[in-house]
């Protein structure tokens, strides 16, 4: 991975690590399908015109079927199901499960791809969810029905979003990735609205959770996926997902500088394994030594 590169990924996983605390405000009050659509559908209105002026809109008429399998595979049923885990489930114990998204990845890529499995990749995924383990911590959960289909739909999610990243990575080939963005959230808005009117919300939003939604719009979404498209062009599907283990870094970050949570030693140490992991998975040490 280049440095540009690296800088996009941590990029990325800072937008993404808000995303949690968003729909932790927000998932409560507009239920997931709602939260979701408004999600998808802003982050895709504000693109649009984007596409517009760079003459690019013609990319959405010829690629208008993997542009909404991707938003079908990689927004709309991933984001649901992880608002829907995010009523019953931490935030921190969301980051674990997205955390599997390079290990679904690395199967995917494994069997779909042909992609090589090498000792390296493998110390390196496995220093990253150990190291996502550490940062997040155990906290004891009551084992209800409800915690395991909370459980079950987050790692149904970042399979989706394995699934969806090498498909991306075939299907797409030389289309822009602020295409690709705006192309897949307003295809996940079209596919969710038949859906809307069984979930209707029970209360008006408050201005604290309006705010929510635009941020995890704008930033979280519309801004998050030009960048995560760009890195699965540049650099691929199965390195791209090493983002997952990188986002509950910056989760702990955001909770730290604007809710004033404390931090722990756990928590450095996480950091550092996730770090470590990364860089091994993506032949970081490699490249700095110069080694083939």
């Amino acid at each position: 991975m280049k440095i540009t590169d690296i800088a996009e990924l941590l990029l990325l996983a800072a937008v993404w690590g808000g995303s949690f605390l968003f729909m932790r405000v927000a998932a409560p009050v507009l239920g997931p399908v709602w939260l979701i659509e408004c999600r998808v559908l802003l982050a895709g209105v504000v693109l649009l015109p984007v596409l517009a002026r760079l003459d690019l809109l013609h990319y959405l008429r010829r690629h208008w079927l993997p542009l909404m399998v991707v938003g079908g595979v990689n927004s709309a049923v991933p984001f649901v199901l992880f608002a829907f885990a995010s009523i019953s489930l931490p935030a921190g114990f969301m980051a674990v499960l997205n955390a599997t998204a390079p290990l679904f990845g690395t199967v995917v890529a494994l069997i779909w791809l042909k992609e090589s499995l090498t000792a390296a990749r493998m110390i390196g995924f496995a220093l990253g969810f150990i190291g996502v383990v550490v940062l997040v911590g155990w906290n004891a959960i009551a084992a209800t029905p409800a915690f395991f289909v909370a459980v079950s739909a987050g790692l149904l999610a970042s399979l989706m979003y394995a699934i969806a990243a090498p498909y991306a990575k075939r299907n797409l080939v030389g289309v822009p990735s602020l295409v690709v963005a705006s192309g897949s959230q307003l295809s996940a808005a079209c596919l969710l609205l038949p859906v809307l009117p069984f979930t209707v919300p029970s209360q008006a939003p408050s201005t604290t959770v309006v705010a929510s939604v635009v941020a995890l719009a704008l930033l979280s979404t519309a801004l998050a996926y030009i960048l995560y498209f760009r890195l699965i062009q540049n650099v691929g599907s199965t390195k791209a997902l090493t983002v997952a283990y990188l986002i509950p870094l910056f989760a702990m970050f955001w909770g730290a500088l604007i809710l004033q949570e404390a931090v722990t030693a756990a928590m450095l140490w996480g950091c550092g394994l996730i770090l470590l992991g990364t860089a091994i998975a993506n032949n970081l040490f490699a490249k700095l030594f110069h080694i083939a």
